[in-house]
């Protein structure tokens, strides 16, 4: 045997061995979330990177196939004003929330419930799963009410209501549909729009869906994939984990600020309803559902009761 041929076998036997050492370090987590529902919250650069979308649906038809429930709940955003902006449509925000009128909640649905949707799902089915797109009005899984915000006056210190027009939040969630397609071997992708009691269409943040949804199915896990690592303290450094007592005083102190506050109310508001654990962690980070679920300690931030 050449130098060349012994040191290629000898190249194949630690790439065996290591392989071997990650399957037995992830085999205890792989039986702790047998059978477990994940609810997963897919957007941000995950979303527009091609490569990361990849390793994504890869990902989704992994957990499927060793055991695991996903569901996952996209967002799209950054398409939704690519369209709008083609469509000569201006797009007006209050407080990272799209001001949404008629015109503008069918090109949302569009694009959430039609293009995007597919495209998630596509991943996912290309990946050997079958996934299945739907919207929040597909079997009456989401039925929502109209957001109301109110702003103060800095001068006058008088409240007023905003009018966001068709942005909508979830009063009740029936996971029938949900349950049916998991039931069929099949991962449920929900693009988030839901329907009134009147049938009007609302737009509603991918967040507050992943939430609520994971919420009504008491998932064990809710991984919300964002740009960041997780929730950072005053040092920039990654909080592990954080009870829903430390939220409120990260909050109350100033440590947690900005879009964050809204991330973690989400996830306080899941956990709250029985999800055992909600996550927020780095989505540009290739496999991060993985590393999360079946390594020690995880890569995000855990938020528990």
């Amino acid at each position: 045997m050449t130098d060349r041929h012994q040191a290629s076998q000898l190249d194949l036997t630690q790439s065996a061995e290591q392989q071997a050492m990650i399957l037995a370090h992830a085999l205890p987590f792989l039986r702790r979330y047998a059978g477990a529902t994940v609810v997963v919250k897919y957007g941000g650069h995950a979303m527009g990177d091609a490569s990361l979308a990849d390793s994504f649906g890869h990902d989704i038809a992994l957990l499927k196939q060793v055991g695991v429930n996903p569901v996952v709940v996209h967002g799209g955003g950054p398409q939704i004003s690519e369209m709008l902006n083609l469509l000569r449509i201006p797009s007006t925000f209050v407080d990272g929330l799209r001001v949404t009128d008629a015109a503008m909640v069918e090109v949302v649905e569009m694009v959430l419930a039609g293009t995007v949707n597919k495209q998630v799902a596509g991943l996912i089915n290309r990946a050997g799963a079958l996934a299945v797109g739907i919207c929040g009005k597909d079997g009456g899984l989401i039925r929502a009410r109209k957001l109301r915000r109110t702003v103060r006056d800095a001068d006058s210190n008088i409240e007023r209501v905003l009018d966001l027009g068709f942005v909508g939040e979830p009063e009740e969630v029936d996971v029938r549909v949900i349950h049916a397609l998991t039931g069929a071997g099949l991962i449920p992708v929900i693009a988030p729009v839901g329907v009134g009691d009147d049938g009007q269409t609302y737009n509603i943040n991918a967040d507050t869906v992943a939430g609520a949804v994971a919420g009504a199915l008491a998932a064990t896990r809710l991984l919300m994939l964002t740009d960041v690592p997780g929730v950072l303290d005053g040092e920039g450094r990654l909080i592990a984990d954080l009870s829903v007592a430390d939220v409120r005083a990260g909050v109350a102190d100033g440590t947690i600020t900005g879009g964050m506050i809204p991330k973690v109310e989400n996830c306080v508001d899941a956990v709250r309803q029985g999800v055992k654990g909600a996550v927020i962690l780095d989505g540009r980070q290739p496999h991060a559902c993985l590393l999360e679920l079946f390594t020690e300690g995880g890569n995000g931030t855990l938020i528990h009761a």
